[in-house]
């Protein structure tokens, strides 16, 4: 979960660092490094804090160099600060390396190398890696009795030795003293992108730290390295076995990863979404031929039709849009549908039955948990299917076939326009599989006709922002909130109520309406905040009552109704519209106000709103 960014070719690498990391920085940010090799001596400058605490303490430094790593840190192991940040030195001085990821049998090495005589420094896993490669490289034998020849280079060497002996997962940047021209890469269950610019490289957590500077990019699959000078770079497996690898194009410009005049990158993404949507359903629906067209699953589409089973498996924000998927192909497609936590699913000895399809929904593509769910669900012999938004990532690589959200980058680490992407493409996929397996054209044809209205509809929303703004400031002083929803809008009262608890830092929970009454109606007080999702649905007369409920008992109720709804209006201390559109796609529509909310909340608390405490964007460990 934390940003890499390191640097070799002919231009001053300490801004360029600094200016990859804060475009990292919605990685982690407990504390920041970087180190420089300059005269054959690294120089290491690391502090706890933010970028910006970096940057003031390297204003007074300027240390001349042409490489370096970089790293801003989300915490596993060891307490945020100047000791453990990175980057580590090795026992010897001479070894530097960069860490992203969890070293699982850290503890082993740790003691096995502070017998050989190294010493350190930290708490963290990751000095593990640094002495390894240090003592490697000093003692020219590997722990399996392994010699290096003097026909291969010792730097290497000793690289590919210590990471055939690290359990868990890993990017790192290397470098060493005694090749001051040389940096090395190399990649397992953590993300690295090598770009490749004119007489210059960087590598990278993710392609936002490059793209100022090249849009070709390679991305390294697991267990491989790359080794990068100034004539080149060349990437091998870590066993030694050269691979090619192909320059992709990165899909996305620096315009999009600019704040363009807004404060924060959240409220920038919650305002692109009707922009964003557009551009994840355009030239998908096909309303003449009353059809979907998703050209990454094409292929596999018979056999998605005669699948008897799908199983979406994500976390968080992806595991909410799933919740919503579970709604749509039960209902539309009339297929069996369930939908598994990530982080829980290889855990739990899953039953997969034969014909049974496997979701997973990520934005990141990166997601540890449900990279190892996919590896789970293909042990088993699931076809595995992928819904991401980042282009050549993990997930993107290993499923089987996959639907990319082209929604563009997403920095904030509350994510709003990916959730409402999602909840689009599993919408498309599951009118598509109804069409071929049941509904009528003419049912067909009215699902995409209001689905091609969908981004229109966010417009009004999103204008109403200041008066949700209003909201927020009347309620912020409370501490508790209860956000309830029914049928496929439950799922938005769990999005809603995570958005607070995210970014606000409100104590908040998100209930099927109904089950309020069996046992958390005990906590409604007088002016507690309750929000509803009350729009006109099968179920309006229903989520009324509850409202009542509520109200009966002296909670403070926010509905968010459909348009025109003037019934609505006696229930609702504050009232929110959003445009009438039918049941299934409601969730697109009703979960934008609660973004806004949210925001409004975290921003009048006086908190960071793209940097909430103890959060990461992209959680790349288990």
């Amino acid at each position: 979960m934390c940003g890499i960014v390191a640097y070799l070719g002919d231009k001053d690498v300490q801004p360029i660092l600094i200016e990859g990391l804060k475009r990292l920085e919605y990685r982690g940010y407990d504390s920041a490094g970087i180190a420089l090799l300059s005269d054959n001596k690294i120089q290491l400058a690391k502090t706890a804090g933010r970028i910006s605490v970096l940057e003031e303490q390297l204003n007074e430094k300027r240390i001349p160099a042409k490489l370096g790593i970089g790293h801003t840190r989300w915490a596993t192991h060891g307490k945020p600060n100047t000791v453990n940040a990175h980057p580590h030195l090795d026992y010897t001085g001479k070894i530097s390396i960069v860490h992203n990821g969890i070293i699982e049998n850290y503890t082993t090495l740790k003691k096995w190398l502070i017998k050989q005589g190294c010493t350190f420094q930290s708490e963290t896993d990751s000095e593990v890696v640094a002495n390894l490669i240090g003592y490697l490289y000093t003692s020219g034998m590997s722990p399996n009795g392994t010699n290096h020849h003097d026909e291969q280079n010792k730097f290497e060497w000793a690289v590919q030795q210590a990471l055939n002996e690290l359990q868990g997962t890993y990017g790192l940047a290397i470098i060493c003293s005694d090749y001051p021209d040389m940096m090395i890469g190399a990649k397992k269950g953590s993300p690295l992108i090598l770009g490749v610019g004119d007489n210059e490289y960087i590598l990278a957590s993710d392609a936002s730290a490059i793209v100022e500077h090249t849009t070709q990019a390679i991305y390294l699959s697991d267990n491989e390295m790359v080794t990068l000078t100034s004539e080149g770079f060349r990437t091998k497996t870590i066993n030694n076995v050269s691979v090619n690898k192909d320059l992709k194009e990165i899909e996305f410009s620096l315009e999009q990863i600019e704040l363009a005049g807004f404060d924060h990158y959240m409220h920038k993404e919650i305002s692109e979404q009707a922009t964003a949507l557009r551009t994840c359903l355009g030239g998908r629906i096909d309303t003449k031929n009353a059809r979907v067209v998703l050209g990454g699953i094409r292929d596999q589409l018979r056999g998605l039709t005669m699948t008897k089973k799908v199983i979406l498996t994500a976390c968080g924000t992806a595991w909410h849009a799933g919740l919503v998927g579970e709604f749509l192909f039960e209902q539309l497609a009339r297929i069996p549908a369930e939908v598994e936590y990530a982080s829980e699913f290889r855990y739990r000895n899953p039953v997969i039955e034969e014909n049974t399809i496997v979701i997973a929904i990520s934005q990141s593509g990166e997601t540890a948990d449900t990279i190892a769910a996919i590896e789970l669900a293909k042990e088993r012999g699931a076809k595995v299917f992928g819904v991401v938004n980042v282009v050549g990532s993990t997930i993107a690589r290993m499923t089987d076939a996959g639907i990319y959200l082209r929604v563009g980058p997403e920095i904030g680490v509350a994510s709003t326009k990916a959730f409402t992407a999602q909840v689009s493409v599993l919408t498309m996929l599951a009118i598509e599989l109804a069409r071929r397996r049941h509904l009528s054209n003419e049912a067909t044809s009215t699902l995409l006709e209001e689905l091609e209205c969908i981004p229109d509809k966010i417009e009004p929303i999103l204008a109403q922002s200041e008066d949700i703004k209003k909201i927020a400031a009347a309620n912020i002083d409370r501490n508790n909130w209860l956000f309830l929803g029914r049928g496929v809008n439950y799922p938005v009262a769990l999005e809603g109520a995570l958005k607070l608890k995210e970014i606000s830092y409100i104590h908040a929970e998100g209930l099927p309406a109904a089950e309020m009454k069996h046992g958390p109606i005990a906590l409604i007080t007088d002016g507690m905040p309750a929000v509803f999702i009350a729009t006109k649905c099968s179920q309006y007369e229903k989520i009324i009552g509850n409202i009542e409920e509520v109200r009966a008992r002296g909670g403070k109720t926010i509905v968010v109704a459909t348009e025109g709804d003037e019934n609505i209006k006696q229930y609702a201390d504050h009232l929110i519209t959003v445009p009438n559109t039918v049941d299934q796609l409601q969730p697109i529509l009703t979960v934008v106000p609660l973004q806004l909310l949210a925001y409004h909340a975290a921003v009048l608390r006086g908190h960071d709103v793209d940097k909430p405490r103890n959060l990461a964007k992209s959680v790349t460990v288990e």
